[in-house]
């Protein structure tokens, strides 16, 4: 099939970028916002507004190979359906996503657009920590994100429907009058490929792992109380310690913090939401 080259190339093309899991599809309506985007390419979607306009998502494929594959438009079937509606949407600016800018870059080649002009970086609109937690629920619960309200994602993808999240955030309209309230909703899912069930520990357990990390870090670090929390999105932790005299507590103790983290994530794929602890006494 031929298509319109020359109409499509006139359009801007910027390019949201970074690794799986950092947080893109989050925040990928406020970087369209941000630049007046009205369409945007998301693992192998066409959206614009709160709508799927063509493709078909790659969180639906039942092997990781195969969702990437999707992504990329690898199917010449898939990725025409897309050419074929962008040429029929009137648009200036369209927000390609993707793990680098190789992808993104191949992205726009196969659905006949220009190379994007923009390329924003998840770091650049994310902080670390926002970009390590997103990490941590992608890995642990195998959770993903779609730009879409959840009526979108129930009425075309309702076997990996999980949750929907609501953004609310304020804006001065052109006449001044303002500011006014706008609300985002986006799909939380679970794909195929990422469908593992959950992870229950007893607080028995995960006190006996808060332990041994903390014995493996520092022995002379003394735990008085372990308090374990389990809430929806995963477990918080309240540990009340004693240390010697001379530790230096800012660094270290933020340390230990990440320590435990890591270690329990790591070992048991639970998710540990947070870590909070509390000295009790410096001892000599």
């Amino acid at each position: 099939m031929i298509f319109n080259f020359l109409l499509l190339k006139r359009k801007r093309v910027f390019a949201l970028v970074g690794e799986s899991g950092t947080g893109k599809s989050f925040r990928a309506k406020l970087v369209a916002q941000k630049y007046g985007i009205e369409l945007i390419i998301d693992d192998g979607l066409l959206i614009k507004d709160n709508r799927i306009l063509a493709g078909h998502s790659a969180k639906k494929e039942n092997s990781f190979l195969s969702a990437v594959k999707v992504a990329l438009f690898d199917e010449k079937a898939h990725r025409d359906e897309v050419a074929r509606r962008l040429q029929s949407e009137k648009f200036k600016r369209i927000l390609l996503l993707g793990t680098s800018e190789k992808m993104v870059n191949k992205i726009a080649a196969r659905l006949q657009l220009p190379a994007p002009s923009k390329i924003v970086k998840i770091e650049d609109i994310a902080s670390q920590e926002e970009i390590d937690k997103a990490i941590r629920t992608r890995r642990i619960e195998g959770k993903h994100v779609i730009p879409v309200p959840s009526i979108e994602i129930k009425r075309n993808y309702p076997s990996i429907f999980y949750d929907a999240i609501k953004i609310f955030k304020r804006r001065v309209t052109p006449a001044g009058i303002g500011p006014v309230p706008i609300m985002h909703e986006k799909s939380v899912v679970r794909p195929e490929y990422s469908k593992r069930g959950k992870v229950i520990i007893s607080e028995t357990a995960l006190s006996q792992m808060v332990i041994h990390c903390v014995d493996e870090y520092n022995h002379e670090i003394k735990i008085k109380k372990i308090l374990v929390k389990d809430d929806k999105m995963g477990y918080r932790l309240v540990i009340t310690i004693d240390v010697p005299y001379g530790i230096q507590l800012g660094g270290n103790i933020h340390e230990l913090q990440q320590y435990i983290i890591e270690n329990i994530e790591r070992y048991t794929g639970i998710l540990i939401e947070e870590v909070n602890i509390i000295i009790d006494k410096i001892t000599e």
